[in-house]
């Protein structure tokens, strides 16, 4: 088989495993609501390219390892729910402002700058920082921008103060 026929064969291959085993998985399979699962869909993308490029390792082994990682992925998921794990798997949620004053012992703490701080406070068309009631770095990586009147409590629970008092 010359070797461009079977990069496509490949290809192909990949293409129907993933669609089958994120049908299989659900609409998470590559979402980023963890640490781990940043992780793993980083993997995920890594044996696809091996898979579709590599033409000296046969070519069922990069299905039986997309199939582990899935299966690895429900597992953790079901293991963090039962036992709790969040607080091993993920980093908290961290407060980078709160009530229109940024906290720069978490910015510092989280490695997050000033700069980027106010960039994530201009995407979310905060137009008055006194009306910012938090700034929230995710357990994703992802910056949330809460601002307005008021924020209901239940938006902000469980979210770390990390190196600065708690404030009520």
């Amino acid at each position: 088989m010359s070797m461009t026929l079977e990069l496509l064969m490949r290809a192909a291959i990949s293409i129907v495993v993933i669609v089958a085993l994120v049908r299989i998985n659900g609409l998470r399979s590559f979402s980023k609501m963890a640490g781990f699962d940043f992780a793993l869909t980083v993997a995920i993308g890594s044996i696809l390219a091996f898979i579709m490029t590599s033409t000296s390792t046969p070519v069922w082994i990069g299905p039986v390892a997309l199939v582990f990682l899935f299966a690895l992925r429900h597992a953790l998921a079901r293991l963090r729910e039962r036992f709790d794990w969040g607080d091993a798997l993920d980093n908290p949620p961290v407060f980078l402002m709160y009530d229109g004053e940024i906290l720069e012992a978490n910015l510092e703490r989280t490695r997050v700058t000033r700069a980027e701080l106010i960039g994530k406070l201009r995407e979310a068309n905060a137009l008055d920082l006194s009306k910012v009631r938090a700034v929230i770095l995710e357990t994703t990586g992802d910056v949330s921008v809460l601002h307005g009147d008021a924020v209901d409590d239940l938006l902000l629970e469980d979210v770390s103060w990390g190196n600065v008092p708690a404030r009520n």
